[in-house]
């Protein structure tokens, strides 16, 4: 029976493989060099990625693509894409390449609040707690001058603060809901910073608050964090064109039309279909946070909260035909920045950042809602002409490969065996082995 280690975070990094591979693995050895495989021969490097987490023992790698011919607002962009999956950068370029023939997408940041709350208890009555709040309010302000300032400077800082009542949703509960800009920062530590100041501020001046009897002085803060739920902070971006010009060789223009809207409706009612259908926007949404060096899990939290917010959870996007004209579009919250954090210190996020001529956070708002959008519009319109499992399968074929160990040379001959056929992973492994056979 395995035992609860001691003192694990002291000890180096040599060591604690050391001890994971002797405990976990059958052959300590072959997990040691694998492990260290991954560390990077660049010393100061490898040292910090070492510090961007806690107990490092490896580089975990996934591959950086590249999807090139995104015209956006009239503005030639290639796009860096983290992500491990088959097809997904493969179909962003083939979807940026048809719209940019056609007038290319149209993206706009509607909004740049992002939110953050304080959370407390009250047991007194909720009349004082109004008047003590208005009385409170410009001390909250200026308790957080030294945190705020350089913000302001730039012009950010604290939009609003304001008391919300939710005990009709649990008994004694309060909340100061603040609003921020931050700019072209992800702004998590100085939202956090301001909301613990008021906490204190808020706390402090209740005990010493005239208004209050004895008991309602007793403000109990629960904690005081961000929300990654930001309605405020959005972006739409979209496509259209004359039906005539969806010229796809699978069927006519205006049936394509129809049979595109009517999938992308049916995720708008079916919650089943909507989740896989959000997935492929997020598989572009993703792969462009991920290579800016941005928090997918935030951004991925935000995005699912919006697609329920009317308490069903549903598409994305949106599509429709109107007269000759069809129209694709997304609106979705996206709270992004493009300095702090991993953006100043990721070689690739940095060279991501350059890439893209480096973008404020408004701007790559616009192009990572782009992508989500021309990953949907890819998977839709594999969907409803040739199925998904043809174009995905056949990118998929090398990692079949790779899992039969395959030789360079059997690769090639497969990509050439499976052009004009479907690679479906039993195709592809009894094809494999016949041709062992006969070697």
């Amino acid at each position: 029976m395995k035992q609860p280690v001691e003192g694990f975070s002291k000890l180096s990094k040599s060591q604690k493989i050391d001890w994971l591979a002797k405990t976990y693995f059958a052959d300590p050895e072959k997990a040691i060099t694998i492990f260290k495989k991954y560390w990077n021969d660049d010393t100061k490097l490898q040292k910090l990625h070492d510090e961007f987490i806690e107990n490092t023992i490896s580089n975990y790698y996934l591959p950086l693509g590249i999807a090139p011919n995104f015209l956006i607002n009239n503005k030639l962009y290639t796009l860096p894409m983290a992500i491990e999956e088959s097809s997904v950068v493969a179909a962003a370029g083939k979807a940026a390449k048809f719209w940019s023939r056609r007038g290319g997408f149209r993206a706009e940041v509607i909004a740049t609040e992002k939110i953050g709350q304080v959370h407390f208890t009250y047991k007194g009555d909720p009349e004082k707690l109004r008047t003590y709040f208005k009385h409170i309010k410009p001390t909250l302000l200026s308790d957080i001058a030294a945190i705020s300032a350089n913000m302001e400077k730039r012009g950010g800082g604290v939009t609003g603060i304001e008391l919300r009542d939710r005990t009709d949703a649990l008994k004694d509960y309060y909340q100061l809901h603040c609003t921020f800009e931050t700019l072209d920062a992800m702004g998590a530590n100085f939202i956090n910073s301001c909301l613990e100041q008021f906490a204190r501020t808020f706390k402090k001046g209740a005990q010493e608050y005239s208004g209050f009897s004895e008991d309602e002085k007793q403000v109990q803060i629960v904690m005081s964090i961000l929300s990654n739920y930001v309605p405020d902070c959005r972006v739409r971006a979209e496509v259209s064109c004359k039906v005539d010009e969806l010229n796809e060789d699978h069927m006519p223009p205006r049936e394509f039309a129809e049979k595109f809207v009517r999938a992308v409706e049916i995720a708008r009612i079916d919650p089943h279909r909507a989740v896989t259908h959000n997935k492929g926007v997020m598989n572009g949404i993703d792969a462009v946070i991920l290579a800016t060096g941005n928090d997918f899990r935030a951004v991925e939290a935000g995005i699912h909260a919006y697609a329920a917010r009317d308490g069903k959870y549903t598409s994305l996007t949106r599509a429709s035909v109107e007269g000759d004209t069809f129209r694709f579009e997304i609106e979705v919250p996206l709270a992004l920045g493009t300095v702090g954090g991993l953006t100043s210190l990721h070689p690739l996020v940095k060279l991501s950042l350059e890439m893209l001529g480096n973008p404020s956070a408004p701007e790559l708002m616009q192009i990572t809602a782009v992508a989500g959008l021309a990953q949907n519009f890819a998977a839709i319109r594999s969907l409803v002409t040739t199925g998904i499992q043809k174009g995905h399968m056949k990118m998929h074929l090398l990692n079949i490969l790779n899992q039969l160990q395959a030789t360079e040379e059997e690769k090639e001959y497969f990509v050439r065996y499976f052009k004009d056929k479907t690679a479906t992973h039993q195709s592809v492994t009894e094809a494999f082995y016949k041709l062992r056979e006969k070697a």
